[in-house]
């Protein structure tokens, strides 16, 4: 059977399901270990969400003369 694809909110919000029962400390070890390897493939999901969402605003940012450029994204910090 095929899995389905979370999206990046879905995806968040079981990550942090997951921490906050990791955190509690009170599963067997089978159990949280399970939980981390699910985390950990959600985690790396998120990651290649967040890159493809970023290689779409590169493409989708256009330059003086409206054609496509490719720009840094800038630290707002």
């Amino acid at each position: 059977m095929a899995k389905n694809k979370l999206t990046f909110e879905q995806s968040l919000a079981r990550l942090d399901e997951i921490v906050r029962h990791l955190e509690k400390g009170d599963l067997p070890l089978s159990e949280s270990m399970a939980l981390f390897e699910e985390g950990t493939g959600l985690l790396s999901a998120c990651g290649k969400m967040l890159d493809e969402a970023e290689q779409k605003v590169v493409k989708l940012r256009k330059g003086p003369d409206r054609a496509p450029v490719e720009l840094p994204f800038e630290d707002e910090t």
